[in-house]
């Protein structure tokens, strides 16, 4: 357990840092704490009269600017308007829906906007990035399993649960193969990945009184659910990392670096899946410019 809190951030003047999905939750959180820190904040979200009300709750410099990552049309125009350095590139933004749907790209929801838009997003902007990529993961990657055959649930019954603990194995296994990458390249920049732990949100509110009690013993608050997000965005840890809270079995507290299942930790698996999101985005990691 490190202590770390929102005091510990560092001065952050000067810098700029894109959080998606920052309109609500954790994401909110996170661009609050480091707009606080002096950052300039840019709030990319799909709804952006939602984006410019979260906007009206935040202390510091902020822009709100659209992005919807289950569209590759929108990460694109998000990616060619940008202009100057990017100092943290925040992938908060995320998706669970209990029934089948499609981007408007063909690809299964939870893995089109949870992994494939986060994916081509960070390396259409990588050229600007100087510092640090987050991407927020979870725990349920350790039973997540990815059917090269059938990404995107095309002939397999869908499934919530499944979907979910999919797109999240997708996330560290994008940032430890992103990080290999940026090291071949004698890039600077760390890819890092953060599990926010168990969060109260208005989802658990029809949730039956099991479910609420949970909620009471076990869950944290947003604010507190950023705090791995900042600690992977801003400690001196090493490139690959993935923090989360330290206790109750990573659910809440102080964050912490934590471990990641064997699967998660195969460098295979990671660069058999990053020429998967090649080839479904059209996105490839940047030939110069890292």
């Amino acid at each position: 357990m490190t202590g770390f809190t929102i005091a510990d951030l560092p001065d952050l003047t000067g810098r700029t840092a894109i959080v998606t999905g920052s309109n609500t939750g954790v994401g909110l959180s996170t661009a609050r704490a480091l707009a606080g820190a002096g950052a300039r904040v840019v709030l990319a979200v799909r709804t952006t009269e939602k984006g410019r009300a979260a906007a009206r709750t935040i202390r510091g410099d902020t822009e709100v600017r659209r992005l919807d990552l289950a569209s590759l049309e929108s990460v694109r125009a998000f990616a060619a308007g940008w202009q100057g350095p990017i100092d943290l590139l925040i992938n908060n933004a995320g998706v669970s829906v209990p029934e089948l749907r499609r981007t408007g790209d063909g690809f299964e929801m939870q893995f089109g906007t949870n992994h494939l838009g986060p994916f081509a997003l960070t390396n259409l902007l990588l050229p600007h990035v100087d510092g640090r990529v987050v991407t927020v993961s979870s725990q349920a990657e350790r039973v997540g399993r990815i059917d090269f055959d059938d990404p995107n649930d095309e002939r397999t019954r869908y499934g919530q649960s499944r979907a979910y603990n999919r797109s999240k194995l997708a996330n560290l296994l994008f940032t430890a193969e992103l990080q290999r990458r940026l090291d071949a390249a004698g890039s600077k920049v760390l890819a890092q990945a953060a599990h926010p732990g168990f969060v109260a949100s208005q989802m658990y509110a029809e949730s039956g009184l099991a479910g609420r009690l949970m909620v009471r013993l076990l869950a944290q608050s947003p604010d507190e659910g950023a705090l791995p997000v900042l600690y992977a965005a801003v400690a001196d840890v090493p490139g690959n990392s993935f923090a989360g809270p330290s206790h109750f079995a990573h659910m809440r507290g102080a964050p912490e670096l934590i471990n990641r299942s064997a699967q998660a930790r195969d460098p295979e698996l990671a660069a058999r899946l990053w020429s998967l999101s090649e080839r479904l985005t059209g996105v490839p990691f940047p030939s110069q410019g890292v």
